[in-house]
């Protein structure tokens, strides 16, 4: 079963992105690059929801529909 999460990602001052999720508490993945952090998110959410035993977790998060919206960026 797959499931969309929301995640905030930002570049840090230092360098790195960090990525945070309102939809999971907890959720907190820091990486070099934003390829590098997503993956980080989506392990540490995966071990978040086996943490709390995922069912109610998973009632919040949106399920994954036929299409979807996905912001794609591109350096010019």
């Amino acid at each position: 079963m797959e499931r969309i999460v929301r995640l905030h990602i930002e570049k840090l001052p230092e360098g790195g992105y960090l990525a945070t999720s309102e939809q999971v508490q907890g959720l907190v993945a820091q990486g070099r690059n934003v390829a590098e952090t997503l993956e980080i998110a989506r392990d540490v959410v995966r071990k978040l929801l086996e943490a709390r035993a995922g069912r109610e977790q998973l009632e919040i998060l949106e399920s994954i529909d036929d299409s979807m919206d996905y912001p794609l960026v591109v350096g010019i």
